[in-house]
């Protein structure tokens, strides 16, 4: 069973499920369920949820070769400043092994969970330091509840915040932060990859005991693999600003890909009424327009939508399901949001800004 119609079948509080009490607005007053589960059987019966064995394969294998190559050059630059080019085009394809990851998190690439799992491992953990079960517990909390303050993590009250209640409560340094998240939000994203690191290794208390072992090692594996590729290809003093400029550009193209999704968009009101997944997923996400160089550039995720309501569904098959949503939409009068790559990150900086101007005029 695809996980889109698993979504569909459950009913429990907080699953995603479709059949909520709550009606979208605009749609005549129908269930939730029925709202979705025509744009389901279309998006079914076009194939579009099938996988996609060869194109994930062929990607994976381009990666690799990619990351090969950087690892070559690294050595036949080591003793040059010039190896520095080599960081930017390392966080690129860092950040494409993340989006593999990613998709492998949500079994788009493979329906055998194993396979999912040894993928996810290798490319999160072994290749980035990042841990699958940490990211995979909270990435599937985010998709079940997008934007739900009480439920979703990505809009938990941490470094930044998303809302004025949340905003209010900030004491100290923190409260600062928040008065001036906006300016500080693209600086605070070059520390994202070295955080999502450490994050990884503080989830390891939270794992069951088989898998923190083979999450630890993986994790000290590529630790240990990262510091030894670097001294052992250039001076120390080009280590350093190697590792620097790496990891600031990869935490930042992973920012570029996260932040627009769905800040500043609907956030369910927690005591209110129950949303329907049709509901839930597309007015709390934001599409970003652009071609075949944005979609390449942000894995994907630009059809936020779409990966929303259909996590399975294959990368490739992203764009192809966009008409589809955007048409069965504005048939049941929802809105469906999508804004140009720069105007995105206007709007979520704007959101950051109004959340902290309470504290800036006290």
């Amino acid at each position: 069973m695809s996980q889109a119609a698993a979504v569909a079948e459950r009913s429990p509080s907080g699953t995603g499920s479709p059949s909520g009490t709550g009606s979208p607005s605009g749609t005549g007053g129908r269930s939730a369920g029925s709202d979705f589960a025509p744009l389901l059987r279309t998006v079914k019966d076009r194939g579009l949820l099938n996988r996609r064995t060869g194109w994930y394969a062929r990607t994976i294998a381009v990666n690799a070769v990619g990351l090969i190559a950087v690892g070559v050059g690294m050595f036949l630059l080591g003793t040059s400043w010039w190896v520095l080019l080599l960081a930017p085009m390392l966080s690129i394809l860092c950040a494409r092994t993340a989006f593999i990851g990613h998709d492998a998190g949500h079994s788009q690439i493979s329906a055998d969970r194993a396979v999912s799992r040894a993928i996810g491992l290798v490319h999160g953990n072994l290749l980035l330091g990042m841990s699958s079960a940490w990211w995979t517990d909270k990435h599937n909390r985010h998709h079940a509840n997008p934007n739900h303050i009480d439920k979703d993590p990505d809009v938990a009250a941490n470094v930044l915040v998303w809302t004025s209640r949340q905003a209010k409560v900030r004491v100290g340094f923190r409260r600062w932060l928040t008065r001036n998240q906006s300016w500080l939000f693209f600086p605070l994203t070059l520390l994202q990859g070295v955080a999502m690191k450490i994050y990884g290794f503080q989830d390891l208390r939270r794992q069951a005991p088989r898998e923190r072992v083979v999450e630890g090692l993986l994790l000290v594996a590529h630790l240990v693999g990262y510091v030894t590729l670097l001294l052992t290809a250039m001076p120390l003093g080009h280590a350093f600003a190697f590792a620097a400029v790496h990891q600031a550009l990869f935490g930042l193209h992973l920012g570029l890909a996260f932040a627009p999704n769905h800040k500043g968009m609907e956030m369910p009101d927690p005591n209110g009424e129950r949303w329907g997944h049709l509901r839930r997923q597309v007015l709390t996400s934001r599409n970003i327009r652009g071609g075949p160089v944005t979609d390449w550039f942000l894995g994907g995720l630009n059809y936020q939508i779409e990966h929303h309501l259909f996590p399975s569904m294959p990368r490739p098959h992203l764009r192809l399901a966009q008409p589809v949503v955007r048409a069965h939409c504005a048939a049941v009068g929802m809105s469906y949001t999508e804004a140009g790559f720069v105007d995105s990150y206007r709007q979520v900086l704007r959101h950051m800004y109004e959340v902290g101007e309470p504290l800036r005029v006290e």
